[in-house]
């Protein structure tokens, strides 16, 4: 239900989880890795352009089934998940997972784990993410939320397979009626640790891959990792002419490329025109024209129109020129 500020410009009219990656938006990620490990029920928690997400899951996954709160007021990942208390199943199972976290993890092994699972791993600076403290046999002891002084370097990646689902919601239930926040918010660590004074034991899974897909490097390297996992597989469906592609490069059908260098770690929308250019390391969307242009590390939206400037030259020997406006003799 994020509004997705650290990757404006592109947020202001898309939701980040809408957001593609590989040539798919992330979104689908997520859906299609649940649903090959067995998850059949949907809740997806809504709010800023909520309209097209729910637009865009009834399109491309029309049998899933899906139902769709909005969250009016974001007060916290603990309020995004209680909210949703109509709708669950508490005598099932729960897998909670973040919609701008894509996590390298083996889903089938964590939802046959005895105990509730919190998937981890270890940062450099866990000052900015919810933190787990660990005994020596992987059993949670805490959890905390972006603490001053961390006293674990093990951040929550945003995965968390639920068993004790009813217990989950009375904690949320419990701290919401008595207004218990954290820094404003309702934490869902502040609800788990109800449960962990309640005898609830959790178990930590490590991993060594993950990525918050909600800020700009770290989308473009998740790109760049999922194009190189997908290989021959990440397509390359347009047309190109007169062109040097370098893999890994995904390029959406109806995308034409003239007379340009494409690649490493690049995708390209559908039906995207891309004519005399260099282009590495970036995301490009669909329906976007580029000419004359010079890209690395760069994210553009869908509908953009991007012109470099076309030079002629006459070049004398022993002439350095810059195209940005020096020029020595």
């Amino acid at each position: 239900a994020g509004a997705g500020t650290r990757l404006r410009p592109l947020t202001y009219t898309q939701p980040k989880v809408l957001i593609s990656v590989a040539g798919k938006p992330i979104l689908s990620f997520i859906i299609e890795e649940l649903q090959q490990n067995g998850i059949t029920d949907f809740i997806f928690v809504i709010g800023y352009l909520g309209e097209k997400i729910k637009e865009f899951v009834e399109k491309n996954y029309p049998t899933l089934n899906a139902t769709f709160v909005t969250q009016e007021k974001r007060e916290g990942l603990g309020h995004a998940i209680w909210i949703t208390r109509d709708y669950v199943d508490r005598e099932k199972e729960l897998v909670i997972h973040l919609g701008d976290t894509i996590v390298d993890v083996n889903i089938k092994k964590i939802l046959a784990e005895q105990y509730t699972t919190l998937v981890v791993k270890k940062v450099d600076d866990p000052r900015l993410f919810g933190v787990a403290e660990i005994d020596s046999e992987g059993f949670i002891k805490k959890v905390d939320e972006k603490p001053l002084i961390p006293k674990s370097n093990m951040a929550l990646v945003g995965f968390y397979f639920i068993k004790e689902t009813n217990q989950l919601f009375e904690a949320l239930e419990y701290n919401i009626t008595n207004n218990l926040r954290s820094n404003s918010e309702f934490y869902l660590t502040d609800a788990m640790m109800v449960m962990l004074a309640h005898g609830i034991k959790m178990k930590s899974h490590k991993i060594e891959s993950w990525f918050d897909v909600g800020k700009k490097d770290i989308l473009l390297e998740t790109n760049a990792l999922l194009l190189r996992k997908l290989g021959d597989k990440a397509g390359n469906k347009g047309a190109s002419e007169n062109s040097i592609i370098v893999p890994p490069v995904q390029i959406a059908p109806g995308a034409k490329i003239r007379n340009s260098i494409i690649g490493p770690n690049v995708s390209i929308g559908e039906n995207t025109e891309i004519n005399y250019s260099i282009i590495k390391n970036s995301i490009i969307g669909s329906f976007s024209k580029l000419e004359n242009v010079v890209l690395h590390s760069s994210l553009i939206g869908s509908d953009s129109l991007i012109k470099g400037l076309s030079q002629s030259l006459n070049i004398g020997d022993n002439t350095e020129i810059d195209l940005r406006g020096e020029q020595t003799n």
